[in-house]
């Protein structure tokens, strides 16, 4: 059986996947058993899991371009509309606190954009990259300050970091190319791919005042990029072709 866009639960007991018959299972990883989670003719994609493991977000095109849509994590119950617009919404993350979801946007205007929907007040959605280039894979710090992204801003798709809310800081992370960022548990580590498959990890120090980040020798740190080891992992390749 062959899987794509993992996504582990926050208990790392559960795994939601996209089969390549376009439906989202999730695998009980104790039992190693699948148990198929969407019934649609119809792609789902893009599968979050939501803080306290209750949900998962995913990406559905019923008819038209592709809403945000959740469904209680059991399978029971039908899946609800979260966000829908005229454009194709793919779902990245989900904030530690639960209040954000982050998402990209694509836009024929400005190719793809990271967006916020908060799931508070008016919860009306919110630009968080919004550029003439390509902004995606977006991943919010386990504290919920920064936010890691792939941008092809240089030419070539690179890693970066920005402080959430934004505040106009920004910070290259990988040199040579990278995609498909991820922060460690405590958020002192960020993981990506490299063009190669290699798994690289940079040591990073967010211990910043919010109102002033910095790089390198005064707040947001990161040390040098090292590989990991080389996998042959299929990583998601979005529209933009990251």
């Amino acid at each position: 059986m062959a899987y794509a866009d993992l996504a582990l639960s926050p208990d790392q007991k559960r795994a939601a996947v996209q089969l390549f018959d376009n439906d989202l299972w999730v695998v009980d990883l104790i039992r190693g058993i699948p148990s198929r989670f969407t019934f649609n003719p119809s792609t789902e994609d893009y599968p979050v899991w939501s803080p306290d493991g209750a949900r998962v977000l995913f990406n559905f095109n019923p008819s038209g371009p592709a809403d945000i849509y959740w469904k209680a994590s059991s399978g029971a119950g039908a899946e609800e509309l979260v966000l829908k617009s005229s454009t194709t919404k793919n779902p990245w993350d989900w904030s530690r606190d639960g209040r954000f979801i982050l998402y990209e946007d694509l836009s024929p205007q400005t190719r793809s954009d990271l967006w916020v929907l908060p799931l508070f007040a008016d919860k009306k959605p919110q630009p968080f990259l919004q550029t003439p280039f390509a902004e995606t894979m977006g991943r919010f710090s386990p504290d919920g300050k920064w936010i890691a992204y792939v941008s092809d801003e240089s030419g070539t798709p690179q890693v970066y970091v920005q402080p959430f809310p934004a505040s106009g800081g920004k910070w290259q992370i990988s040199t040579q190319g990278g995609f498909t960022p991820r922060w460690r548990g405590d958020g002192k580590e960020l993981f990506f791919l490299s063009p190669d498959r290699q798994l690289m990890s940079a040591d990073v120090n967010p211990q910043a005042r919010r109102s002033r980040p910095v790089l390198l020798k005064r707040s947001f740190r990161h040390r040098s990029i090292r590989p990991t080891f080389r996998t042959a992992m299929m990583s998601r390749v979005t529209a933009n072709g990251f």
